[in-house]
């Protein structure tokens, strides 16, 4: 299916002309019948030799009911412009022309109407030169009289043309409904409709409004009910769910997950002059109030009202109500840093400053100090590959630039903290990753040697050097362990030896020594020693068989064995007796 907006001023003929492409009135409201206008959105649909189904959403075309003008050719990707032949370039239509020139809208049609009651030769003039510095320049022009049919074969030949060189839609994309009209039908329940300009959409599937899952109960297309719709496709969706009574024009229904929704998004304006402090952002089927900060160089961040899931080159309309004046906003960053301090907005500028709105991941890992994979995919920007251009840690990714000044900096840390701190070399990597501004699992990704995570901390040395007086320490220590390994010096051995807490510490961390509970000091692989021995016991064996066949105290033994538990080493009966694990099953 294609669906196409129509546009053009007030009383152009817009209604006669799809009803007679179509066979259908698109103005359903005895309202608009009776005042020979469009007040709402209206539809109607046929099918195109070549083409296919095509649907028309009629939008009005009273400078009043401008907002639902915008609602409806927000979604659509290609537009049939009307203007009369008897009248002059009227007011709406050049604002119609100023809202689809700045959504980017470069698929239409231009029908001249009423060509039966004047010469169209001057109104397609004139369109022609207006349609030239637009999106839409160099589009058909046809003159055309709904009235006598003069002209509607060409019309359907332009349309044909026109739709066949639309890009093809994503349909595997994430569905992004823009509600535009809501009821309730009874025995049903309520009805929403759109244009689903990606995705699928099938009975039984959950949507999501409001962070809330709503249940598709059934769908329907061009008046039929169908199992499943494919964009691009007019559908309606019969829905329920808690916190279905707040889905109206405006609302948003999303494929679960997968979009991001924020109130703060950073964008390049087009159109003359600035937009207001207080302007009102038009995109999809919806309208929001937002705050405009102009950032400098045709770039700005709005603040919206309220949430909503937009994409990395979204394209959305400003608009003054006052003035009615219009700009066009291409959506750069939905999910931009804080602007906090002095300078921010500058260097935002400068970030953004070769921003065009296309989905780019290294243009993103420039920009980003850190960046979220998943965050990314939801802002519409392809993460496949990104090992390719970035390191990576799981969701967390940096460019290979500002990973080697990560790791430079690391280093730095590091070379700073081992000199002030010569007994506790190392940082612990947590508290590295902070000092960084990155994600543990992204930091370790990012080290480069000589550094290395050891023991538990960041460290630029294998075996972590030792201060002189404290490696005479610990030569004395290994000599009274020589002969009785296991015999554990007592505390005022180990202060005879100037091995207080802070020395036993370091000695730990650079293996030196094993500690299996505090004021036990062993040499280092005595675990391993004691396995090997106690293997030699007949299993299982009972604590004091391993005290005698240890040659130390149970002041010693006690906590080496549960040591031994935890490594694997041992393992401990029920009956508190234990039996060594054998090597391969370690």
């Amino acid at each position: 299916m294609h669906v196409v907006a129509t546009a053009g001023h007030v009383d152009h003929g817009k209604s006669t002309l799809v009803r007679a492409l179509t066979g259908t009135d698109p103005d359903r409201l005895a309202e608009e019948r009776r005042r020979g206008l469009t007040i709402e959105l209206g539809f109607a649909w046929t099918a195109l030799p070549g083409v296919g189904d095509v649907a028309f959403v009629d939008v009005p075309g009273h400078e009043r009911f401008v907002p639902t003008m915008l609602a409806g050719i927000g979604p659509v990707p290609a537009v049939l412009l009307v203007v009369a032949a008897d009248d002059p370039w009227m007011p709406q239509a050049a604002e119609h022309l100023a809202a689809l020139d700045a959504l980017g809208v470069a698929h239409g049609v231009v029908a001249v109407t009423r060509a039966d009651l004047a010469d169209p030769a001057p109104a397609v003039a004139r369109a022609r030169a207006e349609l030239e510095p637009t999106s839409l320049g160099g589009a058909a022009v046809v003159p055309v009289s709904a009235v006598t049919g003069r002209g509607l074969e060409a019309l359907r030949a332009a349309l044909r043309e026109m739709l066949l060189a639309l890009p093809a839609p994503d349909a595997a994309g994430d569905v992004r409904l823009w509600v535009d009209r809501r009821f309730s039908v009874r025995g049903a329940g309520t009805v929403v409709t759109g244009t689903l300009a990606a995705g699928r959409v099938a009975a039984g599937d959950r949507l999501e409004h409001a962070g809330r899952r709503l249940r598709v109960r059934a769908v329907q297309s061009l008046g039929r009910e169908v199992d499943a719709a494919a964009a691009v496709a007019r559908v309606a969706l019969n829905l329920t769910g808690d916190g279905v009574e707040e889905v109206g024009r405006g609302s948003v229904l999303l494929t679960p997950g997968a979009w991001h929704l924020g109130e703060t998004v950073d964008v390049r304006l087009s159109g003359a002059g600035t937009p207001p402090e207080r302007p009102l952002l038009h995109v999809g089927a919806t309208a929001v109030g937002a705050h405009h900060r102009p950032l400098g160089d045709g770039l700005a961040r709005l603040r919206l009202e309220r949430p909503l899931p937009l994409r990395v080159g979204d394209r959305a309309i400003l608009r003054d109500s006052g003035s009615r004046a219009l700009w066009g906003v291409t959506v750069l960053d939905p999910a931009p840093p804080p602007l906090g301090r002095r300078g921010d907005a500058a260097r935002r500028r400068a970030a953004l400053a070769d921003a065009t709105g296309v989905p780019d991941l290294a243009a993103e890992l420039r920009r980003r100090p850190v960046a979220d994979l998943d965050l990314l995919a939801r802002l519409g920007v392809p993460v496949a590959g990104a090992d390719q251009v970035a390191v990576r840690a799981g969701r967390w990714a940096l460019s290979p630039e500002r990973a080697e000044a990560a790791a430079a900096a690391a280093a730095r840390l590091v070379r700073v903290h081992d000199a002030a701190e010569p007994l506790s070399p190392g940082v612990p990597p947590a508290a590295l990753a902070e000092r960084l501004g990155l994600p543990e699992p992204l930091l370790r990704a990012v080290l480069r040697p000589p550094l290395a995570v050891v023991a538990g901390r960041v460290t630029a040395r294998t075996a972590p050097a030792l201060p002189e007086p404290l490696e005479r320490a610990l030569a004395a220590l290994t000599a009274d362990l020589a002969a009785a390994p296991f015999l554990a010096p007592t505390a005022d051995r180990l202060r005879e030896l100037g091995l207080d807490e802070p020395a036993l510490a370091a000695a730990a961390r650079a293996g030196r020594v094993l500690r299996p509970a505090p004021g036990i000091v062993l040499p280092p692989g005595a675990a391993e020693t004691a396995a090997a021995w106690l293997a030699e016991l007949a299993q299982p064996f009972t604590t004091s068989e391993a005290r005698v066949r240890l040659g130390t105290s149970r002041r010693v033994v006690l906590p080496l064995l549960e040591h031994l538990d935890r490594r694997g080493l041992t393992r401990r009966l029920p009956d508190d007796r234990r039996t060594v694990t054998p090597p391969a099953a370690r």
